[in-house]
Parts: C-alpha cells; sequence; structure tokens
C-alpha cells in the first residue's frame, strides 16, 4: 500500500469513530454511522472533489443515489468508482448540464418518470473564477451555472421533495459570498455585461447561493423540507483552476497564494464533511434556512441575511427561467 492509499484509507477511518447521541459530528469531522435506507440522494457535479466524495459517502449509507453529471465520460467513471468502494448496486449516473436549462428541464423529468421519491437534493456542481463566457441562454455563467441552473432544479423537483418530507436540501456556497472578496449582487447588470471580473462574478454567484437557501427555507416553511447553505472550507480540487490566469493584480495574488498553500488544504473527503453533515444529522431536523462550516452554525455575511435581497432574487430568478 502506497502513501497516498494509507492516507485516504485513514481519512475514511475518520468517519467510523463512536456516534455521539447529542451530536453528528466532532472537530470538523462526522462521526455518525446513520444508515439513509430507504432515501433517494441526487448530487449534482458527483463526478469530481467534494461530490465524489460525498456521493461515496451516501452510497456507504445505503442510500438510493442519483450522481446528475454533465460529461457521460466522467459520470461513468464516477459511477463505476463509488460502486467499487461502496459495493452499492443502488448508484445510477444521469445526465445533467446545470448550464442548459433544456438539459435540467430533460434531467427533472426523467427522474420523475423514474423516481418516487427525493428525501436529499444536494446543490453540489460548480464552476469558479472561470474566464467571461455565456450558458447556452446566454447568462454568465457562474450566474448560470452556480445559481440559476441550481435554482430551476430545485424549483422544478420541490413538489417530489415535499412529497417525500421530512427531506433536505443543501447548497454549496463559499466564505468567497463576503464583502471582503467584493462580493455583492449587481441587481442592474447580473451578466457582468458592462464589466467582468472573475472574482466578482464567483462572489456573486456564491452570495445568490446564501440568498436562495434563505429565501427558500421561508418558502418552504411547515413542509418538513429543510435547506442548508454549506461553506466546504479551502479544500484542493480542480475548482481553482483558473486561479491567477485573469492577469489583474487581485487574481494574480490569489493564484500565488493558491499555488503556494495547497499543500495545507483541506483534502476532498474532509471537505464533503459538512455537506454530509448537513444531510444526515438528527439534530439539524428543525433547524433550517442557516449557513454551516466545519460541520456546525456559522455567521453568513450580513448580506447573506437580506431578507428583502432573498426575495427579490427568487423573483428575479422566477421571471429568468420562465421566460427561457
Amino acid at each position: 500500500m502506497d502513501e497516498s492509499q494509507a492516507g485516504h484509507n485513514h481519512e475514511r477511518n475518520k468517519t467510523k469513530t463512536s456516534f455521539t447521541k447529542s451530536r453528528s459530528a466532532k472537530s470538523g469531522w462526522v462521526t455518525s454511522d446513520q444508515k439513509l435506507t430507504g432515501k433517494t440522494v441526487v448530487i449534482t457535479g458527483a463526478n469530481t472533489g467534494i461530490g465524489l466524495e460525498t456521493a461515496v459517502d451516501m452510497a456507504e449509507r445505503d442510500a438510493k443515489l442519483i450522481i446528475a453529471c454533465r460529461d457521460p465520460r466522467r459520470g461513468e467513471s464516477a459511477f463505476k468508482h463509488i460502486v467499487a468502494e461502496t459495493g452499492s448496486q443502488r448508484v445510477r449516473f444521469s445526465l445533467l448540464d446545470l448550464s442548459s436549462f433544456s438539459s435540467v428541464r430533460q434531467f427533472v423529468e426523467n427522474f420523475k418518470n423514474e423516481e418516487q421519491r427525493l428525501d436529499i437534493l444536494i446543490n453540489n456542481a460548480g464552476i469558479m473564477m472561470c474566464p467571461q463566457s455565456t450558458t447556452q441562454d446566454g447568462f454568465e455563467t457562474h450566474f448560470g451555472v452556480n445559481h440559476l441552473g441550481h435554482f430551476l432544479l430545485t424549483y422544478l423537483l420541490l413538489d417530489l421533495i415535499k412529497a417525500s418530507a421530512p427531506s433536505r436540501i443543501i447548497t454549496l456556497s463559499s466564505v468567497m459570498h463576503r464583502r471582503l472578496y467584493n462580493a455583492h449582487i449587481h441587481w442592474n447588470d447580473l451578466n457582468l455585461k458592462k464589466s467582468y471580473n472573475a472574482r466578482d462574478a464567483y462572489s456573486q454567484s456564491k452570495l445568490m447561493n446564501v440568498l436562495f437557501s434563505r429565501e427558500l427555507a421561508k418558502r418552504l416553511e411547515g413542509t418538513g423540507v429543510t435547506t442548508y447553505c454549506v461553506h466546504p472550507g479551502l479544500v484542493n480540487t480542480k475548482l481553482v483552476k483558473y486561479a491567477g490566469t485573469h492577469g489583474n493584480c487581485w487574481d494574480t495574488l490569489f493564484g500565488c497564494v493558491t499555488k503556494s498553500t495547497k499543500g495545507f488544504w483541506k483534502t476532498p473527503r474532509h471537505g464533503a464533511q459538512t455537506t454530509i453533515y448537513c444531510a444526515i444529522a438528527p439534530e439539524l431536523e428543525n433547524e433550517t434556512g442557516k449557513y454551516y462550516s466545519e460541520c456546525k452554525k456559522a455567521r453568513e455575511a450580513s448580506s447573506g441575511r437580506d431578507d428583502g435581497a432573498a426575495c427579490k432574487l427568487w423573483e428575479i430568478s422566477m421571471n429568468l427561467v420562465e421566460q427561457n
């Protein structure tokens, strides 16, 4: 066994420690061995990184798992990996491209034809600081993929999620939703056509994730569906591949810091822990609309607690997805 495999097994063993009734996690690691037998879970972007590690964990807990990815080859590869790691026969891959409303609608149609329930939806997929581009529907890509794609997916699945209650919706955000990273909603230029900056585009989309989860919780009050927004931490994945490639001073500095510190960042397995915690922890069953980091409740930025902005974003998003 090589060192990397030994380290991988050591991390897996950390999640198998004794169960504590009061808490399902300790020191940023999930400690509960709770099963998800009879539960159906959908995870977007589950072919790599945090999403893949979350998928492996859900399969180990005996959930019926649908991994939703845009690349058929990578999706099938992830499917085979999960089955080999867990021995689960309750896993399947389904095509989903969040940059296409048509693909989102087709995924939902197929899902509803094949499944009778949805207990846990994990909005994990995302892009980070990519060059300026647009989705198939003409939206700035961070806005279109990180927010609008997941907004439409969640909205179209809500009837099934509510019918399966108690059920949960987890949406991944980032610490970069804060003002420190110049995160704010460009209400008059959501697609950043006037002045594109990769950091601003990503930070805006991550703030949207926080506001979306908050507003969703209000709209689902009393239904038995709870929502959670997650900051996974600094995780060593392919998500940061564009860091330092945009030529401006801030990005150059960010790229240098990223390259020099990545060795100290979390592994994908570690980065998946807060998502897993929000998906399975019994102590969260009466909590909703909150923000989590290191497997515990955290304080989102004040802009992420703006109920007026959250409602406004919902209405704008609804109009945009209905028009396309």
